[in-house]
């Protein structure tokens, strides 16, 4: 039973100020390398794949409620940022905070989606599991680049590590059955190549 429009607003609403609360508070005082997934762009996007998963059905408002939350946590990440450690309230509207919305409402959209996908059938179940881990796997070859790196060392290792591992589990838990989980493993590997691709593109390093 999907759960009715009120409370998907809501829930999408509450959700983005927790997400973007939440996630600084996660930089600030977890330690490396667990610390560092609160940079991650691919855990945003996999917690619009979790939304779109917990509304079940409808593809129009798990897009529009994912998209609305993760816009919604970029100002929720800088409030709390000035409040907690002081930083400038201009943030909020500052061009990277502005650019970073616009990458909300396409993540959202797609991962919001992707999370109903993994409740289907046919090539949607294969391919909405694939999604999230896919941009887990993508970001952690944008690690493995690092390793190496003057200015990383062996660091990124740790980080790559993290993101396969939760990568794979991610696929794991949004699927139904182990056919479903082997398939959307292996559709998950090029669409990473295609992540990776676009990340470096978009400015990644």
């Amino acid at each position: 039973m999907r759960p009715p429009h009120r409370t998907v607003a809501l829930t999408a609403v509450l959700g983005g100020i927790l997400l973007g609360v939440l996630d600084f508070i996660w930089i600030k005082y977890v330690p490396y390398p667990f610390g560092d997934l609160g940079n991650s762009s691919a855990v945003w996007a996999v917690a619009a794949f979790f939304f779109g998963f917990w509304v079940r059905s409808g593809r129009l408002r798990a897009a529009v409620g994912a998209a609305a939350g993760l816009v919604v946590a970029v100002p929720s990440y800088h409030v709390a940022a000035a409040l907690i450690q002081g930083d400038e309230w201009a943030v909020l509207s500052a061009p990277p905070a502005l650019l970073w919305m616009f990458f909300g409402v396409l993540a959202g959209v797609l991962f919001g989606i992707a999370g109903t996908w993994a409740r289907g059938h046919g090539w949607r179940e294969i391919l909405g599991p694939a999604l999230p881990g896919a941009v887990l796997f993508a970001e952690g070859g944008l690690a493995i680049r690092r390793i190496g790196d003057p200015d990383y060392g062996t660091a990124p290792l740790w980080d790559a590590l993290i993101r396969i591992t939760l990568g794979a589990l991610v696929v794991v838990l949004a699927s139904r059955t182990n056919r479903q989980r082997a398939l959307a493993l292996a559709t998950a590997l090029p669409l990473a190549l295609a992540g990776l691709a676009a990340f470096l593109l978009a400015g990644f390093r």
